[in-house]
């Protein structure tokens, strides 16, 4: 989730459980706190390119290291802003928990996988219940955020905490009713799927994305969900198969490596690039839901020594017709 709907929601929590005379401390603390996790996106190598993927949303976001997590966040905190405020660090602390507690539960009902589990499991938890970037979830929260720190009453911050999990609680109704249209859509085309998923397009959860896989393809739609619902028939693309996409490529190298963490960063969704013969994507994101058009890829080189990784590439195309095709879909348009 982005930074700031870290921090709100981290706010929030602690503001709740706060005493009046606190609500404003607590909010400052948990704020900050909420966001900390996020520091794990320093850990990343300029010789290594995929390190980063491994490592972000990983222990920092373990259901396990919350209490450290909020421990490291007291222990710089208390000196710089909760001794001044006359709190005492066992107080710091309990503020600096419950905020650093929203940050991995709030990403894991986000599409990009959180390791809560870790260091038990290395399973990529997903909900799919909310967009990265979603200002009807932000918005609220904010101004209840604010509102409890002006007027100084936790009862702002309850509302906040009550507003976010109504509105993800919405979205795991949306998403089963995408799932359903999804299950719809294969079964129309006489497919059985062998998994299927669906995802919020950006920034709402009336649109979603929804993909689904058969024995040799993958198949991108997108959905309208609510009172007018709608499909928008989208594309197909063939499964990765390294011997034939790549035939190439020796199996023992680096570069055959990388693939296979690319393979578990994405849950297995991977294919050949159609329009570059040296990438694969991962065609679970896209800033149109029903396009394979990737948010990210890895490059391959033919020229790549055994140990040299593959390149990451990211592809941020905001174009207006993307932001149009989407308007559409979300306002009923064709």
């Amino acid at each position: 989730m982005d930074p700031l709907t870290q921090g709100v929601l981290g706010a929030s929590l602690p503001q709740a459980s706060a005493k009046s005379s606190e609500v404003r401390a607590a909010g400052l603390l948990g704020f900050l706190a909420g966001m900390s996790a996020d520091l794990d996106v320093l850990i990343r190598s300029s010789a290594d390119p995929l390190l980063f993927l491994e490592y972000h949303r990983q222990f920092t976001h373990a259901l396990i290291f919350i209490p450290i997590g909020g421990l490291l966040c007291a222990a710089l905190l208390y000196p710089l802003l909760g001794k001044s405020r006359q709190l005492s660090f066992a107080t710091c602390f309990k503020y600096c928990m419950l905020g650093y507690a929203t940050h991995a539960l709030l990403d894991s009902c986000t599409t990009y996988g959180t390791m809560l589990f870790w260091p038990f499991s290395d399973v990529r938890i997903a909900w799919n219940t909310v967009s990265i970037i979603d200002p009807l979830f932000t918005g609220p929260i904010l101004v209840l955020v604010v509102l409890a720190a002006k007027k100084k009453r936790e009862f702002y911050g309850r509302l906040a905490v009550l507003w976010a999990l109504c509105y993800l609680s919405l979205g795991v109704l949306q998403r089963n009713a995408a799932v359903d249209m999804g299950n719809e859509i294969a079964v129309s085309r006489g497919h059985v799927p062998i998994s299927l998923e669906a995802k919020p397009s950006f920034a709402n959860i009336l649109v979603w994305k929804t993909v689904y896989e058969t024995q040799d393809r993958y198949y991108v739609d997108a959905v309208r969900v609510g009172p007018s619902p709608a499909v928008y028939q989208g594309d197909s693309i063939e499964k990765l198969d390294i011997a034939r996409d790549f035939s190439w490529l020796d199996l023992d190298s680096q570069q055959a490596r990388d693939i296979e963490r690319f393979r578990w960063f994405s849950n297995g969704y991977i294919a050949k690039d159609p329009l570059r013969e040296d990438r694969i994507i991962d065609i679970r994101y896209s800033m149109v839901p029903n396009e394979l058009a990737p948010l990210w890829s890895i490059q391959l080189s033919k020229d790549a020594s055994a140990s040299d990784h593959v390149d990451y590439k990211t592809h941020r195309d905001t174009s207006s017709g993307q932001s149009d095709s989407l308007r559409r879909m979300l306002f009923g348009g064709g």
